[in-house]
């Protein structure tokens, strides 16, 4: 089973980005990926 999450960047918060995940594994997910809205690579967090 995969489930649906939302990725939010870790500097200012925003919820960018949507993916999958495995749904046993239990820890948060952690991307660097590209925020529009503070124009640089940052490190996006899996959000609630």
């Amino acid at each position: 089973m995969r489930v649906i999450i939302n990725l939010a960047c870790k500097d200012c918060k925003n919820r960018n980005y949507t993916t999958t995940k495995n749904k046993k594994k239990q820890q948060r997910l952690e991307i660097k990926k590209y925020c529009p809205f503070c124009q640089k690579h940052t490190i996006h967090k899996e959000a609630k």
